[in-house]
């Protein structure tokens, strides 16, 4: 195996030497020029969902492992699908039946698929950072997308999300979004903020309990409120976050039906907002804990939308990442 990734330097280990993306890891550190990159070729992926035949050939070739080691609905079947329309193979790898489960280590694993000559790694994992350790172990011609690590990143789902709301309301540099709930926990929220950061959307709120915040959150370049009416006021865009349970170490709420009561969504409480805002949530909603089922299923929800641009997000992102490599490969054996 080649020394870990000896092409890859500098300042943001995702950027390769000529500046193209080498690995997804964060949005943070991004270059504009990536992103509207990525979400200008999705606008082109779109249009493929409604033919025929769902298919271009190019990944043709390809192989593409789907590495999971936390539950995934929507993001885990989006990537093999998005691969799939792309014509490349697809390996989902069943963490709870692999050797990892026996005691293999993370990088034995990558190590043997890498042995079997695979392109390119999509990994959740429940920790900060493992994508970032397995992009550093890699081959040089073979890339890893973060499909979500711990409470640190999610960058397609940032990218998606960004995505979503300039179809529906253009572009952000003169929005007021406010993402609401449980942000201590979400790895959604701040690939959110640095992808609406980047792209100049002046007006970043962030609304939740003092318990559900990060320290120093502000620092994200966004405004804290800790009332739900008061950082509703006027907003464009408000996206609810699902209160991550699973990740909790101490009794941080209440209850539900109170966390509700203070923080849920409603039809009434969207009347703060201004009356054309459109209403994201990343998925799996909890109806009746963060919003209410009247706005869920509302004509301001774009939350089946943003599946279908998930999708086309993750195709832009393999394409960019597989022909990185291929314009690499051609100029060294050209």
């Amino acid at each position: 195996m080649s020394p870990a990734f000896p092409r890859l330097g500098g300042g943001n280990p995702q950027l390769r030497p000529d500046g193209r993306l080498g690995h997804l890891l964060s949005i943070e550190g991004l270059p504009e020029r990536i992103l509207l990159e990525i979400l200008n070729t999705a606008e082109s992926f779109l249009q493929i969902g409604e033919r025929a035949v769902k298919k271009t050939p190019t990944l043709r070739g390809k192989t593409v492992v789907n590495l999971f080691f936390e539950s995934s609905t929507r993001t885990r079947t989006t990537f093999e699908l998005a691969a799939k329309r792309l014509s490349a193979d697809v390996l989902n790898i069943n963490v709870a039946t692999s050797s990892h489960n026996k005691g293999e280590s993370l990088l034995d694993t990558i190590d043997n698929l890498m042995a079997m000559h695979v392109d390119g790694f999509v990994m959740r994992h429940s920790e900060a950072g493992a994508a970032h350790l397995v992009a550093r172990h890699v081959d040089q011609d073979a890339w890893v997308v973060n499909a979500g690590d711990g409470r640190h990143a999610h960058p397609t789902q940032g990218l998606l999300d960004v995505f979503t709301i300039l179809r529906h309301k253009g572009p952000v540099d003169q929005l007021k979004v406010a993402i609401v709930g449980d942000i201590l926990h979400s790895r959604v929220a701040r690939s959110q903020i640095h992808a609406l950061s980047i792209l100049g959307c002046p007006d970043i709120r962030v609304v939740a309990p003092k318990t559900l915040l990060p320290a120093a959150v502000e620092h994200l370049g966004v405004r804290v409120f800790h009332d739900l009416d008061e950082g509703l006021e006027g907003v464009d865009v408000v996206t609810m976050l699902r209160l991550q349970q699973e990740r909790m170490e101490a009794n941080l709420l209440p209850s539900s039906n109170e966390y509700f009561r203070q923080y849920g969504l409603t039809d009434k409480r969207l009347e703060r907002a201004d009356p054309d805002a459109i209403v994201l949530h990343p998925g799996p909603m909890n109806r009746g804990v963060e919003i209410d089922s009247v706005v869920a299923d509302g004509p301001r929800a774009v939350i089946l939308p943003q599946v279908t641009h998930g999708l086309a997000i993750r195709m832009a992102v393999l394409t960019s990442l597989a022909g990185a490599r291929d314009r690499d490969l051609h100029r060294d054996h050209g």
